[in-house]
């Protein structure tokens, strides 16, 4: 109740104060009614050196490559967080770690299946785009409520969604079963023994049928993708036999714990397949996302509606290291130091590439500083939709045109494991806290991103103005949580 009275206030805002956005120019590239389509690709543990127009020089991404020639690539892109739902949540909220509801990978102990649910009072990108007369679509991965609860996709705004309700049952290419909207679809063949129907495919079908179906419509589609995240698994095909013979023989993955295989007495979704060619794979994996957005692209072409919409591909936190996946063999971070799970650049920087025929400069490239809740602001002004709540983010617009553009005075994450992680970027400084649960041992690290990108160089002694500054800063940045306490009694 709480949340439709949000949302019903701010349309009748809307009505009565216009919907004028500041840049009357961001709808010079019109859809039919007005507003572009919205198409946000989200990869999975993507690295920011995962992509060849990222530098990767063993795995080939041609469709991903040619989607930065005809747009922009963002080279100072930050994720929401370094693991999945907390990011996914700043992006929907607008909202940076310290401020949004989903601050963690958090089971629910209500259902069997699923995460601690987005709460109802939660404004989300979508529920505010569906009010401006979007068709709104969800196709992969959610991880932000369980089946039928307030967090549920239908209730955050989407008016259809088909993938993975839970991030656990995610762990597996060939589930059981997937959702669309509250209804389970069962995979025939799959049993945790036979491995019969590739969900990834399921999904990507799904997508492309909602352009199809909505073709005549402005659409938002957010389609995040589960690859590259492990377990590491694709069908038998012309990929994996591509980069088994460039890679040769190569060490096999064992996962010794009890359930991880298929086949066995105690299967455990949440685990791991042994892996016997795990960089084969991985790359084959990342080619197979690779031809998905070529085919996302040529599906908008297919239906003339390249010119009518801005489509946005990037990734969720930096690479992983799970299921037999080797960053370092593909240097998946770009050489930045830290994995998934880490605050370092390595961990929250992410590619991104905007395409928007008629705005975005072909070949571009920027080096504004942006992040994931700067997506709610950005859509908003394309959308020429006005909101009154606060978030965290700015809109990106004016770089997507070449404008002046607003930078943010500092970026926040805050992480809910390994002892409890933070991290504030400003200008060029970076500060990361590690150990931030404990009063006593917590570990202050500092670096200068301009003359140290790869935080090797700890500058913590030398500028402890900076430091008390920053850590200023990061106190305030931090609000209260009942979801997420644990940063509340150390803040």
């Amino acid at each position: 109740m709480i949340k439709q009275q949000l949302i019903i206030s701010l349309f009748i805002y809307c009505i009565v104060f216009g919907c004028t956005s500041p840049k009357k120019s961001t709808v010079d590239n019109t859809h039919p009614q007005n507003l572009p389509n919205i198409v946000y690709i989200l990869a999975d543990d993507l690295g920011y050196g995962d992509l060849g127009c990222y530098g990767q020089e063993k795995i080939e991404t041609p469709n991903i490559d040619l989607l930065a020639k005809n747009g922009m690539l963002f080279r100072n892109h930050y994720a929401g967080s370094s693991v999945c739902a907390p990011s996914r949540s700043t992006f929907l909220t607008g909202l940076h770690t310290g401020n949004t509801a989903i601050r963690g990978n958090k089971p629910t102990k209500k259902f069997t299946e699923g995460q601690v649910p987005l709460p109802q009072e939660s404004i989300t990108i979508a529920e505010l785009l569906k009010e401006k007369g979007y068709i709104t679509g969800a196709f992969g991965k959610w991880g932000l409520g369980y089946p039928g609860s307030e967090g549920d996709p239908n209730n955050q705004g989407f008016d259809e969604f088909y993938g993975y309700n839970c991030q656990k049952e995610a762990h597996r290419y060939y589930p059981k079963h997937l959702w669309h909207n509250d209804k389970k679809v069962f995979l025939e063949g799959n049993d945790f023994n036979n491995k019969v129907t590739y969900s990834g495919d399921l999904i990507h079908q799904k997508a492309l049928e909602f352009i199809d179906n909505h073709k005549s419509a402005p659409f938002f589609l957010y389609y995040p993708n589960l690859v590259p995240h492990a377990e590491l698994l694709l069908p038998e095909g012309d990929l994996l036999q591509k980069y088994r013979a460039k890679f040769g023989n190569e060490e096999a993955f064992i996962n010794n714990k009890k359930g991880a295989d298929y086949g066995s007495d105690k299967f455990n979704i949440a685990r791991y397949a042994s892996q016997p060619e795990p960089k084969a794979t991985y790359a084959a994996m990342i080619s197979l996302l690779d031809q998905q957005v070529g085919e996302v692209i040529a599906k908008l072409e297919e239906h003339d509606l390249l010119e009518h919409t801005i489509v946005i591909f990037t990734s969720d936190n930096g690479p992983h290291t799970e299921g037999g996946a080797a960053p370092d063999f593909f240097n998946s971070n770009g050489g930045l130091r830290g994995v998934k799970r880490d605050l370092y650049e390595g961990g929250i920087k992410v590619p991104m590439i905007v395409r928007w025929d008629g705005v975005v400069p072909k070949a571009s490239v920027s080096d504004h500083v942006s992040a994931f809740w700067d997506m709610m602001p950005t859509f908003s002004e394309i959308a020429d939709l006005n909101f009154n709540h606060q978030i965290d983010g700015i809109s990106i617009v004016p770089t997507l045109k070449g404008e002046k553009q607003s930078n943010h005075q500092h970026l926040y994450w805050e992480f809910h494991e390994k002892g409890g992680r933070q991290a504030i970027r400003q200008g060029h400084w970076k500060l990361v806290k590690l150990k931030a649960f404990s009063a006593t041992d917590s570990v202050i690290e500092l670096y200068n991103l301009d003359t140290d990108p790869y935080e090797r160089n700890n500058l913590s002694e030398e500028y402890p103005a900076k430091v008390n500054e920053l850590l200023l800063i990061m106190s305030d940045a931090h609000s209260p949580s009942t979801l997420f306490p644990k940063f509340d009694q150390h803040i």
